[in-house]
């Protein structure tokens, strides 16, 4: 009995990984347009991010599930970042006020991220300083705004100029954007806003996500409060959407400090993973909405909701 025991159980450990191997072997050869997300991972209680594996992850396209073929930690050799800090030049002048912590923040960088400065002006990003890793030439970019309302126009604009003006690589690409989120181009005031969703979808194709803070704008609506409130809507779905976070959500002014955003942020891109998926093929070029999950403990992914997807090659 007990040889007979030892024997099933052999029987069954070699079953469980003849089935596993062939699982894996299904993924990488599995049908479909390879796509690549940057996905991070949150915790959900606390602040320890549980590991997780290549395993653990899903992808889904509404009820079918994509083959996950790619699952990298943005560490070490992968750790390739470039960050674009994007302020509105029609911002008041009390945004000088957080240049220091700024300042700050970019030094605190690794050696492994490029770091670009651009100001909102005229509906385009103007660019002071191309992503570079030299920190102290970064932070020596930043500048006080023009505080003149309006001088944007739009940071839905700027936002589209400066992703479509990025030139592509191999590396992490995302902003952290400063502005009041008003479209002063579209005055319905309400979320069907179009050049809020053109700059979504332009950050979604070229897989770039976006963190942004509420900070008030100079002029009248400054302190309108229902300006003030479509412009938090606004930035909390462009970064919601493009997987990264908004902060701020108040109408009390400007914030105290940007310090504790920066630090969550950061919290952000230490826990970020590089995946590779098969998406399903299309006869057209476009962006698919795609949903990531995984079901270990205390865990949560955050990602783009869409992501471009090529056509099928014939």
């Amino acid at each position: 009995m007990k040889k007979t025991g030892c024997l099933f159980k052999v029987l069954l450990g070699l079953a469980v990984c003849v089935c596993v191997t062939a699982v894996w072997a299904q993924n990488a050869g599995a049908p479909g347009v390879p796509v690549h997300l940057v996905v991070t991972a949150e915790a959900r209680h606390g602040s320890d991010v549980p590991e997780i594996t290549q395993r653990d992850v899903m992808v889904h396209e509404g009820h079918d599930r994509d083959a996950v073929t790619g699952w990298i930690p943005a560490r070490g050799d992968n750790a390739a970042l470039e960050l674009f800090i994007l302020l509105d030049d029609g911002s008041d002048t009390n945004l000088g006020t957080q240049l220091e912590g700024l300042r700050k923040f970019i030094m605190g960088q690794p050696a492994s991220t490029k770091v670009g400065v651009a100001y909102m002006q005229d509906g385009r990003a103007k660019v002071e300083q191309s992503p570079t890793s030299d920190h102290a030439l970064a932070a020596k970019a930043l500048r006080l705004p023009m505080g003149l309302g309006g001088v944007n126009a739009s940071p839905y604009f700027a936002l589209s100029d400066l992703v479509k003006r990025w030139p592509e690589s191999a590396a992490r690409r995302e902003v952290f954007m400063a502005t009041d989120g008003i479209d002063r181009y579209y005055d319905s005031n309400d979320l069907q806003d179009p050049y809020l969703d053109a700059a979504i979808d332009d950050a979604g194709r070229a897989g770039i996500v976006v963190f942004a803070v509420y900070t008030p704008g100079a002029g009248h609506f400054g302190h309108s409060y229902w300006q003030n409130y479509w412009g938090q809507m606004y930035l909390s779905r462009v970064a919601e959407e493009t997987g990264g976070e908004s902060y701020y959500i108040g109408f009390t002014g400007a914030p105290v400090t940007f310090g504790p955003y920066l630090e969550d942020m950061d919290r952000h891109l230490n826990n970020q993973y590089l995946l590779t998926f098969n998406a399903k093929a299309q006869k057209k070029s476009g962006l698919q909405r795609i949903k990531v999950t995984t079901e270990v403990s205390n865990a949560e992914l955050v990602s783009a909701h869409k992501v471009y997807v090529p056509a099928a090659t014939p």
